[in-house]
């Protein structure tokens, strides 16, 4: 028997199982993920161990079926209030903001690489996109809650400025492989139709496509293990019928997700749990590929190019597309400054850069070794200042609750309800003596290896687990009554101002009292509606919104979304705090590594 079989096999398992045991190291040391999967393809290639990776077609095809299963869980996952809040100003960051970085990087290239203007537009288009998966990993290795407005920017962004980047990229290689003359005018009616063709069939055939996969789940009664299977593979479906029509494929894929997560389906919890899964292997494969298929021997010839272009991207490019898209939507200074320096190119931007490889053109090689130092360059730089940024900046919130243990299982036949396993924390409502709700039903509590009914516990202590049956759709109070109080430093304090604000009040108070300049219609309306306003029509806690010289914060909302609490804080920010930071270098990593003075200093 050919032995080639077994020991691809076992090639093949031992990187997946090495990168999958990498990631400890990345969440204990907050480093990159994406990094470290692409420097173990780094060091098993070609200049490693001595794996050669040369097929750039196959290389293409696993990674961008890798990237459709990708699209389809952050679409899955996104819930439709926060792309609500966060469409507009995500959308045109993921159109135009993606066509201005592109710009920008192309004239930087073109007169640093020796490229012509197609080839150098061509590399400003495999970097414009970002990559949703290292910026979400590093909030959470950080242990990072960013503003609910900015976190979903963020995601909206990454998820949805993929496809344009695509197009953009596939249009120029096709123009640059036809080697024929075109007229300005014919160019841009060409790329103008083909950019409606692709993003108007991607959006029809994701929307038809989640619709499907939400009746197909309702209506097939399969069996739970086959679900998650059969959703996967209707993703897949949609991408590639998406693809065959001329349409966007990745548009239409993540469309899709967006609709099924929203959807309530049956076992939600459960296709997550697997989504989670698949998605995982997903990275790690595309990225060890990606890995694989570079030579890094050959980066020397373009090592200089590419890192002028790399830092160029990070604080010139970026930073200045991000201020102009933001413009409209009253973003703080601070919000902007941190939206751009999060950025973060990935996965997608080395994909496109094999497209040329594919097409065979002259100077493919270079872009590809270009576009690679470009990500590892923006990995490096942005991907380990993440948390100090947020933090410096002020974007990181405060926790409202303290330790919280909580298992959603699905039971069988029951659509609408789940069963709830909480662990009782120690100083928690529940520990103390609160009584939980009627409207949850206790079944179980687990006592030093022991189950007993919920009647004859008695009191619930730390360490118990409490199972309880509720509707899918509980309060969040629930979780409350199981969760500590979380300790609060004086920086925490001071986030939320210094006096509490009436939300029902009316906006003249505020314009009594310190003058902030509103006008009479804004006067007439209460402080929350004011706020709401402001905030594009959705509040969360934390957020904030300035009026002159004060600024009113968020303390809390209620089940519903109302605002129920209001800090106002009178301190105005330093001025340096209301500059675009990321377009002054020296200024942005003197605030990230600078050390906090010790509590006792100058007392």
């Amino acid at each position: 028997m050919d032995q080639g079989i077994y020991l691809i096999t076992l090639v093949g398992t031992a990187l997946v199982l090495f990168a999958a045991f990498s990631s400890l190291i990345a969440f204990r040391f907050g480093a990159p993920l994406l990094l470290i999967f692409l420097g173990i393809g780094l060091a098993a290639g070609t200049d490693g161990l001595g794996l050669d990776f040369d097929n750039a077609a196959i290389a293409y095809f696993i990674c961008s079926l890798a990237l459709a299963i990708i699209l389809f869980d952050s679409g899955f996952g996104t819930s439709i209030t926060a792309f609500r809040q966060a469409a507009a100003p995500a959308i045109v960051l993921a159109t135009i903001g993606v066509l201005l970085t592109a710009g920008l990087v192309g004239v930087a290239a073109y007169y640093v690489t020796g490229f012509s203007w197609l080839e150098s537009f061509l590399l400003g288009a495999t970097v414009a996109s970002t990559d949703a998966a290292a910026v979400f990993f590093l909030l959470r290795v950080g242990n990072i809650s960013v503003r609910e407005r900015v976190r979903s920017t963020l995601e909206v962004e990454s998820g949805s400025n993929d496809p344009i980047a695509i197009f953009l990229t596939l249009s120029l290689v096709g123009l640059i492989a036809g080697g024929e003359a075109i007229q300005a005018g014919e160019l841009a009616v060409d790329v103008a139709l083909g950019f409606l063709q692709q993003m108007g069939i991607g959006l029809v055939a994701g929307l038809v496509g989640g619709w499907s996969i939400v009746r197909l789940v309702v209506r097939l009664r399969l069996e739970q293990g086959l679900l998650p299977i059969f959703v996967l593979a209707l993703s897949l479906l949609v991408f590639a019928l998406a693809g065959a029509m001329g349409g966007s494929g990745f548009l239409a894929v993540y469309v899709a997700g967006l609709i099924a997560g929203n959807a309530k389906l049956r076992s939600t919890a459960m296709l997550k749990r697997f989504q989670d899964g698949v998605t995982w292997l997903a990275q790690i494969i595309m990225f060890l590929v990606l890995g694989l298929f570079a030579t890094p021997s050959q980066f020397a010839e373009i090592i200089l190019p590419a890192l002028f272009i790399g830092l160029f991207l990070i604080f010139v490019a970026r930073p200045l597309a991000v201020t102009l898209c933001l413009m409209p939507f009253r973003f703080s200074p601070a919000e902007s400054a941190f939206i751009s320096w999060v950025g973060l190119r990935g996965a997608v931007s080395i994909l496109l850069a094999i497209t040329p490889l594919i097409d065979e053109l002259p100077n493919g090689r270079p872009l590809f070794n270009i576009v690679f130092i470009i990500v590892l360059v923006s990995l490096i730089v942005q991907g380990w200042t993440v948390g100090p940024l947020a933090r410096r900046l002020g974007l990181t919130l405060p926790p409202r609750m303290g330790p919280l243990n909580k298992v959603e299982l699905e039971l069988p036949g029951s659509a609408r309800h789940e069963l709830l396993a909480y662990r009782v924390v120690a100083g928690s409502p529940v520990e103390r003596g609160q009584r939980i709700p009627r409207w949850a039903k206790p079944s179980l509590v687990v006592r030093d290896g022991r189950s007993m009914t919920y009647q004859y516990a008695g009191r619930l202590a730390a360490g118990d687990h409490v199972y309880i049956f509720v509707p899918d759709r509980y309060p969040r109070l629930l979780d409350r009554l199981f969760a500590s109080p979380a300790e609060v430093d004086p920086e925490d304090a001071d986030f939320f101002g210094a006096f509490a604000v009436d939300p029902e009040r009316p906006a003249s108070d505020i314009e009594a009292a310190y003058a902030p300049g509103l006008s009479e219609d804004d006067q007439k309306k209460t402080i929350a509606d004011l706020i709401r306003e402001r905030l594009g029509g959705r509040a969360e806690y934390g957020d904030r919104t300035t009026l002159g010289e004060i600024e009113l914060i968020v303390r809390d909302v209620d089940e519903d979304g109302r605002i129920s609490a209001i800090g106002l804080s009178v301190e105005p920010h330093p001025p340096e705090a209301r500059l675009p930071l990321l377009l002054n270098p020296r200024e942005i990593l003197r605030r990230v590594f600078r050390r906090r003075p010790p509590p006792d200093a100058g007392a």
